[in-house]
């Protein structure tokens, strides 16, 4: 009875007024830890007359605007089947549990207990041999009281990890789509390089029997001839290469899909081109990509779990109070039970401070410390790169706007020249060198703008990966 008394006097002050008001002026978890952000701009400096207010919608599906079918079920695709995806969805769940799993901490343990025990005894004078049945049974409860808010502090944090996670797949999503348009942009570039190269085989080719006839008639030399077949057989050394090319292209995207090799080659093997950048774009203000980036909310979090942690291994400076009691049932047999002859019953708290750890919390809290310095720098190292994300983007729309457009005039040019000293040469008013000159400028110039539209169009899409575009609500 001395032993129910203090407890139930223990009791009282736990969970009393007076105590109540004293702990809660230790006891503080805070809001969302919002780390500072570096100095954002208020515009792009690269944004040129093309660049529109962003809409969230097409920021969402943003290869919609390349119009290809193609592209878009490749991308629907990957985001549905890629492997990173799948995996990056695979720790939401275990960052799920994990939350889940800490919260626990907050709840009394309650165990169940049941026994039947029976009792020989044999007097060695007497040789009388007795026994005896006794049969218990007990719930026992154990709850360590969250004092100064530890336990409530690492589930925040843990919290904090879960939503971290789900910004994780969302960054996942924005980096395999525009991956995949990326791949996608590169064997058709690839595939539009070896169109150029098979085109001009058939000139070379055509040119080079020109220079044997010539040679045979007596009009041409054997130097012509030769340069000619050098010059042809230059360039059929290139297909190979675009070949490879276009094969390794096909077998990125049907791995970014989670396709075996070739699973994709039917649907690619559709006549198409370089998917054709937009005129015009979504850009909006720096605030907003910081706000739309999923890596950058993801850092967010990072440094909000960091932050908690450091607060509940500062907690672990302060007392734990732990309350267990129990309740149990005796009986001389296990079928009155129910009926016992005995009721037993005890609370006991226990009140434990640190008091010598050499040192081991104070170790702690500057290793959570440094944790949390390291999420604060990660943040505005990921701040930083966005922002230069968008700028290189942009620059590189405009830059290769302006290469596009030289190159365009350039191989109009060139092809007329080309034209021209065919001409010429058949009717011997310039040497061959004239003709290789111009077939060679016109190859490059012609492969130079089917490169230089692939650059345009993969410009846009790391404009778009950049602005953080390309995923979808959970």
């Amino acid at each position: 009875m001395p032993l129910l008394r203090s407890a139930s006097r223990l009791r009282r002050f736990v969970f009393g007024p007076a105590f109540a008001a004293a702990l809660s002026g230790c006891v503080s978890t805070g809001g969302p830890v919002k780390p500072s952000v570096p100095a954002v701009p208020t515009r792009w400096q690269n944004a040129s007359a093309n660049a529109g207010a962003a809409n969230a919608g097409e920021l969402e599906s943003w290869w919609l605007q390349l119009h290809d079918p193609t592209l878009d079920q490749l991308i629907g695709l990957a985001l549905k089947n890629s492997p990173d995806v799948r995996t990056a969805l695979a720790r939401i769940d275990e960052a799920r549990a994990r939350f889940r799993l800490e919260r626990t901490n907050l709840i009394p343990t309650v165990t169940g207990s049941v026994s039947d025990k029976r009792t020989r005894v044999t007097d060695r004078t007497t040789h009388v041999t007795s026994y005896s049945d006794s049969a218990g049974a007990s719930l026992d409860a154990s709850w360590e009281i969250d004092l100064f808010g530890r336990e409530r502090l690492t589930t925040a944090a843990a919290k904090a990890d879960f939503a971290q996670s789900e910004e994780n797949v969302r960054d996942v999503q924005v980096s395999l789509a525009a991956e995949v348009a990326s791949t996608y942009v590169l064997l058709r570039a690839s595939e539009g390089k070896l169109t150029v190269v098979q085109s001009t085989l058939k000139s070379l080719e055509e040119t080079y029997q020109l220079t044997r006839w010539k040679e045979q008639a007596g009009s041409g030399s054997s130097l012509d001839v030769q340069q000619s077949l050098s010059n042809l057989e230059q360039t059929r050394a290139s297909v190979p290469s675009l070949q490879q090319s276009v094969t390794e292209a096909r077998n990125k995207l049907a791995l970014l899909c989670g396709k075996p090799p070739g699973a994709l080659d039917s649907a690619l093997n559709s006549a198409s081109g370089v998917p054709a950048a937009p005129a015009t774009f979504a850009v909006g203000i720096p605030a907003d990509t910081l706000r739309q980036r999923p890596d950058v909310r993801a850092a967010e979090r990072a440094v909000e779990a960091a932050a908690l942690r450091t607060l509940a291994a500062k907690a672990d400076r302060y007392p734990s109070l732990t309350l267990s009691g129990s309740i149990g049932v005796e009986a001389l047999h296990a079928n009155k039970l129910f009926s016992p002859e005995a009721t037993v019953a005890s609370v006991v708290g226990g009140l434990t401070a640190p008091i010598f750890d050499a040192g081991r919390i104070n170790r702690t809290i500057d290793v959570q410390d440094a944790l949390e310095r390291q999420a604060l720098i990660a943040y505005e190292s990921t701040v930083l790169t966005a922002l230069s994300e968008v700028e290189n983007a942009l620059s590189s729309i405009q830059r290769n706007n302006e290469r596009l457009a030289s190159l365009n005039k350039a191989a109009d040019a060139a092809s007329e020249s080309a034209t021209l000293a065919r001409q010429r040469y058949d009717a011997g008013d310039v040497d061959f060198f004239a003709v290789l000159d111009a077939q060679r400028t016109l190859l490059a110039l012609n492969e130079s703008q089917v490169g230089t539209t692939a650059d345009l169009t993969t410009a846009y899409i790391q404009l778009y990966k950049a602005l953080g575009g390309g995923w979808a609500k959970l």
